[in-house]
């Protein structure tokens, strides 16, 4: 068997970029891992809701947390000028579930009817028992489930 160092040298080069290339996509997941990690919980599992608000008067529809998410039980988030709920902080309604994308749907009105959509979710939504494809309208009463966390949607 004669020694041929171009075939060797071929076949270094071949393993040294299929490393370079582990390494790449190794680095981009546990950057993308780090970038989408939500916060511990505290020791007692609760935290302050972030994106809160008050009932105002004059607002025609709300959507209420029923249960996750690190949510308060009955917190009301109010439909004026569109709402979007996830993990990211970028979202008006951040939530701590950890089958939520980072902006996972968005709520909005219409021409007077207020609607949900998906935005491409990961692990999709759940509106009445049935998985969300898109964007619905929505009406009093309806459950809105994106993972372990349940919102129900009141209309005046």
């Amino acid at each position: 068997m004669a020694y041929d160092p171009l075939s060797t040298a071929l076949k270094f080069g071949f393993l040294a970029i299929l490393f370079l290339f582990l390494l790449v996509i190794a680095r981009s997941a546990f950057r993308d891992l780090r970038r989408t990690a939500s916060p511990a919980p505290d020791a007692t599992g609760f935290h302050q809701a972030q994106g809160y608000a008050e009932v105002q008067h004059g607002v025609d529809a709300w959507l209420v947390a029923e249960r996750g998410g690190g949510l308060e039980r009955d917190a009301r988030f109010d439909l004026i000028g569109g709402l979007s709920i996830g993990r990211s902080k970028d979202a008006d309604v951040q939530i701590e579930d950890r089958y939520a994308s980072g902006i996972h749907i968005r709520l909005f009105s219409r021409e007077g009817h207020h609607f949900v959509e998906d935005m491409r979710s990961t692990n999709g939504t759940i509106l009445n028992g049935a998985e969300l494809d898109g964007e619905a309208e929505l009406v009093d009463g309806d459950t809105i489930q994106i993972g372990d966390t349940v919102f129900r949607f009141e209309a005046s």
